[in-house]
């Protein structure tokens, strides 16, 4: 659920632990003074952390940083390595795996303590997915905000600078970790930008823009978080020893999408009647404006009569289909899944424990859908189609998030815990 602010801003209810954990304000000032409009720096003693001693070690330390590249079998493009603004080829810091894992890619820790040795910073990317702590933070942050979040990690040497001056097309959020770094911000050339539109689209403003006094100049320390919006230009230099920050990318959803989808719906709608069937005349040219009007005016006729036609509700089922695909549901044992599934079968092997509470797996965007034989249960996990005595159940499930294997049924039960929508609570 979500209710409008003053300003029009969607607040969502029900607690924000990820987001309130770092801000130095409350969410609604967040969302009504800052979001997509300023930065926001909020340093560990300004969100209450210091006598905490929150320092977001908890998400990802630098113990994780040396387990990941040189444990865990990391991969490209899991790992980027940049000096100076200058990405390094692969190559350059990976290596095969040896007996039984010869893969090309595999991230080699001896050449990456070589580089790091020299200057080069460490872009850990993608730890929403590699890195549990990280995944946790991610979805619940995503949940928090209403749109997509990813993570990178940047690790960055004594005064060194990994990137030159340049703007993101997502928002971030920066958690600083372990050590000092120096940011440095200055104001958009290109506001709020699509994720189309880079930065290297905008480099000779972008590099005039970065020799002007910032607007921000400001030395993170752990425990401290700066939020930037898209298109705000950024630079930073790691201070007297090794830097490491998070960084939470939000991929705001915005009108342009609403706007694609809508004449994406048209598009299909319109394409049903004759004017769009129809072939144009014989030896028609297309390149000729005079020949190609009244085609056009026709089509463009058709297409606006459409869309007046289109209302919220035409575009929400397609919506919510782009927005399940954008992040995962919380983990799942298939393992556990499977075995908790056939303690409920009738056939179930004595001396396995069937589970009795069940809770609704985080993070599923769950909803029921009408379908072809009655209502069907969609979300992140396998769709569950469900029988009119079931559909009771489920809904109680979806709003109290916890069921009993007596209320739902063995057989349901059983099915959603194989779909993956409920796991063992």
């Amino acid at each position: 659920m979500s209710a409008p602010t003053s300003t029009g801003v969607s607040v969502r209810q029900g607690g924000h632990p990820a987001l309130e954990r770092l801000l130095s304000v409350p969410v609604d000032e967040f969302a009504t003074r800052c979001w997509g409009r300023e930065p926001l720096l909020s340093t560990a003693a300004e969100r209450g952390a210091a006598g905490r001693g929150d320092t977001f070690l908890d998400l990802l330390s630098p113990a994780a940083v040396d387990e990941l590249v040189s444990q865990r079998g990391l991969r490209t493009p899991f790992l980027r390595v940049a000096r100076g603004g200058t990405t390094y080829a692969d190559r350059q810091f990976t290596d095969g795996g040896g007996v039984g894992a010869a893969i090309a890619d595999q991230v080699s820790d001896d050449k990456l303590l070589h580089l790091f040795a020299e200057g080069a910073t460490l872009v850990l990317q993608g730890l929403h997915r590699s890195w549990p702590a990280v995944t946790a933070f991610s979805q619940q942050l995503a949940e928090d905000l209403g749109h997509p979040v990813q993570a990178n990690a940047y690790v960055t040497p004594p005064q060194s600078t990994g990137f030159s001056d340049h703007y993101d097309v997502h928002d971030v959020f920066v958690l600083q970790v372990s050590g000092e770094k120096r940011w440095r911000i200055h104001a958009p050339v290109h506001p709020l930008p699509h994720r189309d539109e880079p930065w290297t689209d905008h480099k000779a403003a972008v590099e005039a823009a970065a020799t002007t006094p910032p607007v921000i100049e400001a030395t993170l320390r752990p425990g401290d978080c700066l939020y930037l919006p898209r298109g705000y230009l950024h630079a930073a230099t790691a201070l007297g020893g090794v830097s490491t920050h998070l960084t939470l990318g939000v991929h705001a959803w915005t009108g342009r999408h609403l706007a694609d989808e809508l004449v994406a719906q048209a598009v299909r709608r319109a394409a049903t009647g004759r004017a769009l069937r129809e072939p144009l005349p014989l030896a028609v040219d297309l390149g000729d404006a005079d020949e190609l009007r009244p085609h056009v005016e026709q089509v463009r006729d058709e297409l606006v009569e459409t869309l007046r036609t289109m209302s919220g509700a035409d575009l929400a089922a397609a919506l919510a289909r782009t927005v399940r695909r954008t992040q995962r549901a919380a983990p799942v044992g298939p393992l556990a899944q499977t075995e908790a599934a056939r303690a409920l079968a009738d056939d179930a092997v004595p001396g396995h424990d069937a589970p009795i509470a069940l809770a609704l797996r985080a993070h599923l965007q769950a909803r029921l859908v009408t379908a072809e034989n009655g209502l069907r249960l969609v979300s992140r996990a396998a769709p569950v189609d469900l029988s009119d005595a079931e559909v009771d159940a489920v809904r109680r499930l979806l709003a109290e998030r916890v069921a009993d294997v007596g209320s739902l049924g063995r057989d349901l039960a059983r099915r959603l815990l194989l779909a993956g929508v409920v796991v063992p609570g």
